[in-house]
């Protein structure tokens, strides 16, 4: 089987100078536009948006979030550009995202990966503790249920001292 190879360069670009695909159909919450600021903040711009160029613009095909957090950021960014017409085009901007989203989850190597790594963003580490969870490398946490309206007596002398079992950290729960 002969595949067609269609990148045809790699180019540093303003982001500003990037033009969006007006049949991107994948819309970006506020949860995702944080976290991939976290994360570019944390770790840096390490993928490519890609795009086509069409009468000197490149339109993005895939990276639409990155290429808009980058503009307000006044960065240049890297983008792959390819050699596809509009059908094709389309045909990667409707499936690239869903085969992504096909890939099965591995627990174990998950953990494994989440124990060689720390996140100085809280948001971050929300990010992957809730990937974790949905992946069962991790029980889910049970949702917090109303509280009572009468709390029981609790002895003020008991141990409330804490030490996180993956990173060491100490914690006490006795008011100072």
């Amino acid at each position: 089987m002969s595949i067609k190879n269609r990148v045809k360069e790699l180019r540093m670009v303003p982001a500003c100078d990037l033009v969006e695909n007006d049949k991107n159909w994948r819309r970006h919450g506020i949860r995702q536009r944080e976290a991939l600021v976290a994360a570019i903040g944390e770790i840096g711009m390490a993928s490519a948006v890609i795009a086509r160029e069409i009468d000197g613009r490149l339109e993005i095909i895939d990276g639409h979030l990155r290429a808009d957090v980058m503009s307000r950021a006044d960065e240049l960014v890297p983008v792959l550009i390819l050699d596809v017409d509009e059908f094709e085009a389309n045909k990667l901007l409707a499936t690239m995202d869903p085969i992504g989203a096909m890939a099965d989850s591995d627990a174990g190597a998950l953990t494994q990966l989440l124990d060689s790594v720390q996140f100085s963003d809280e948001s971050l580490q929300q990010l992957v503790t809730s990937l974790a969870e949905k992946a069962g490398a991790i029980p889910a946490m049970e949702p917090l249920s109303e509280s009572p309206v009468d709390f029981p007596e609790v002895d003020e002398s008991i141990n409330t001292d804490h030490r996180c079992p993956k990173c060491g950290y100490s914690w006490s729960g006795k008011s100072s």
